[in-house]
């Protein structure tokens, strides 16, 4: 049986579980999502430790029935923790002028081309500047959130002898040795 899958998800006490059918809607104080389920994946709520919570199981025992419960169970689980807390990517700018204005759903960037780039965020997305050089991506679904973030960390990849572009802030960049001056006798 999936390790992963036959977890239990624990539903907080301000998240509502609906399940009708193949379709699970979940709702709680920073909004809904909805994900269908495969028909080989069935949903029902339950109790774990005391708490309410929701068991995913699957109606069979192929390889490809199996790999479908572990994903669907984390796909679900983003969902109660996305509108629980939310999630939230932080993107660096690093170059010399380099910057970026957000300003609603439209983010400004000047990275180094002949015009500033500007990027729209889709529904339920917020883009925040907290400072010139960062970007702070949110959202409650986790898979848009990632998406828009690499959308902008795209525009300008960072180049590795400067280490000019956009990056994760998590993220390692690796650099590069430049050309050394040979020393002629």
């Amino acid at each position: 049986m999936s390790r992963i899958g036959r977890m239990p998800i624990e539903i907080p006490a301000n998240v509502k579980v609906d399940i009708n059918g193949d379709k699970i809607v979940v709702s709680g104080p920073l909004g809904t999502l909805e994900q269908n389920l495969d028909k080989s994946i069935s949903a029902a709520m339950g109790e774990h430790n005391g708490k309410p919570s929701l068991i995913l199981s699957r109606n069979g025992e192929e390889k490809e029935i199996r790999s479908k419960h572990g994903m669907f169970r984390a796909l679900v689980h983003n969902m109660v923790v996305g509108v629980t807390t939310g999630y939230s990517k932080t993107l660096v700018i690093n170059g010399v002028g380099y910057k970026a204005a957000a300003s609603g759903s439209k983010l400004t960037l000047n990275v180094g081309f002949s015009h500033p780039v500007e990027f729209t965020a889709p529904n339920g997305i917020k883009l925040e500047c907290p400072s010139i050089t960062e970007v702070k991506v949110s959202g409650i679904n986790k898979e848009i959130v990632g998406q828009v973030a690499a959308d902008i960390r795209a525009l300008k990849p960072v180049e590795p002898y400067h280490a000019y572009g956009i990056h994760y802030a998590d993220e390692t960049v690796i650099r590069k040795e430049g050309k050394k001056a040979s020393k002629k006798k």
